[in-house]
């Protein structure tokens, strides 16, 4: 399932994917696959993004 949450929280954040993949310490590919439900992150990844997004994990990740 597409994370449209996560796109959402990064484009109000004014980010690019690879932006936040600096910020994270990770690749561009993995938030893209993240973005489109190719890939699901690891509970570490999930608090970095939350941390650099400024979001909650039930926001992004856990919530309806």
């Amino acid at each position: 399932m597409k994370n449209l949450k996560l796109k959402a929280a990064r484009a109000a954040k004014d980010m690019s994917q690879e932006q936040l993949a600096d910020a994270c310490g990770v690749s561009r590919q993995t938030i893209s696959a993240i973005e489109k439900g190719d890939y699901n992150p690891t509970i570490n990844l999930c608090i970095s993004i939350c941390k650099v997004l400024g979001k909650t994990l039930d926001e992004l990740f856990w919530g309806d």
